[in-house]
C-alpha cells in the first residue's frame, strides 16, 4: 500500500493521497446519503465533459464512507498566487475565464440553485422571520436559469496541470441555477478569506461577463443566509452585516 500523505483534515473528513487516488474519508457519523450524493454530483458533472478528476468509487472506510478520485498532478491557482504574487491579477483573471467557461456546461440532474438556497434559509434560527420572508422573496423574484454553479469556485479549488490545463475540484455544493449567485458565492469567499482580492474579483467578473454589479449584489444577502446555516462562528459577523442588506431593499 502506498504511502498515506494527508492533505486535508475537519471535523466530519480527512482527504488524503495514496499514490495516484485521492480519498475523501468521512467520520462515521457523516450521513451515507451525503457521501453518494457528493459522488453522484461529481458523476454527473465528468458525464457532461467538465474537467475534473476521475471519480474511481465509493467505499465503506474507518466505520464510515470514502469516496475516491484521480490524483491530477499540478498546482492549485492559489498555490500560484502564493508563490507568485506578481502574478495575483493574471491568475484572478484565470480563475474568471474558468468560472465563466464552467457556467456554459448544462448538467441534467442536478438540483436547482434556487430551491437549494431556499431550503438552507428556511432552516436558519439566527435570524427572525420578517429577514427569512425578506430573503425567500428575493429568491422567488429571480429569473431560473440552468448555469452549471460550482457553489465554491475558488482558487484552491482549481488545479493548473503541467501542461496548462485545467480542473475544478469538490463538487459537493453544485448546482444548476444563476452565474451571479455563482459569482456572488466567490465574493463572499473571498471576502472572508482573501478580502485584499474581493473587489478586484467582483469587477473582474462583471466586466466579464457582461453583467452588472448590482445584480451579483442582489445575490449577495441570499448567499451569506444559506452559509450562515453552516454556522461557521467566525463567519458569523461578515455574514450577518450582508444579510442585514434584505431588510432595507
Amino acid at each position: 500500500m502506498a504511502n498515506r500523505q494527508i492533505i486535508e483534515e475537519k471535523s466530519y473528513k480527512t482527504v488524503y493521497r495514496e499514490g495516484n487516488v485521492i480519498v475523501k474519508e468521512f467520520t462515521p457519523s457523516h450521513p451515507k446519503s451525503d457521501v453518494y450524493n457528493e459522488a453522484y454530483i461529481h458523476a454527473c458533472v465528468e458525464d457532461a465533459g467538465v474537467p475534473v478528476p476521475k471519480l474511481l468509487g465509493v467505499n465503506p472506510a474507518g466505520g464510515g464512507w470514502a469516496i475516491s478520485m484521480e490524483y491530477v498532478t499540478g498546482k492549485t491557482l492559489w498555490e500560484l498566487m502564493q508563490e507568485q504574487p506578481e502574478k495575483s491579477d493574471e491568475y484572478l483573471e484565470k480563475l474568471v475565464d474558468i468560472q465563466l467557461e464552467v457556467g456554459g456546461y448544462r448538467v441534467r440532474h442536478l438540483r436547482n440553485t434556487r430551491l437549494k438556497m431556499e431550503d438552507s434559509i428556511k432552516t436558519l434560527t439566527q435570524i427572525d422571520a420578517s429577514t427569512r420572508y425578506e430573503l425567500l422573496q428575493r429568491i422567488h423574484g429571480m429569473a431560473p436559469h440552468t448555469k452549471l454553479c460550482h457553489g465554491d469556485l475558488v482558487p484552491s479549488n482549481i488545479v493548473i496541470k503541467e501542461d496548462g490545463s485545467w480542473v475544478v475540484l469538490d463538487w459537493a455544493h453544485a448546482s444548476a441555477g444563476n452565474a451571479g449567485a455563482d459569482a456572488a458565492i466567490t465574493y463572499m469567499r473571498f471576502s472572508l478569506d482573501a478580502p485584499e482580492l474581493a473587489e478586484k474579483y467582483l469587477r473582474l467578473f462583471c466586466k466579464k461577463a457582461d453583467m452588472p454589479i448590482q445584480y451579483i449584489q442582489t445575490w449577495m444577502p441570499v448567499v451569506a443566509a444559506a452559509q450562515l446555516a453552516k454556522h461557521k462562528e467566525a463567519e458569523r459577523e461578515l455574514l450577518e452585516k450582508w444579510i442585514s442588506v434584505a431588510e432595507y431593499q
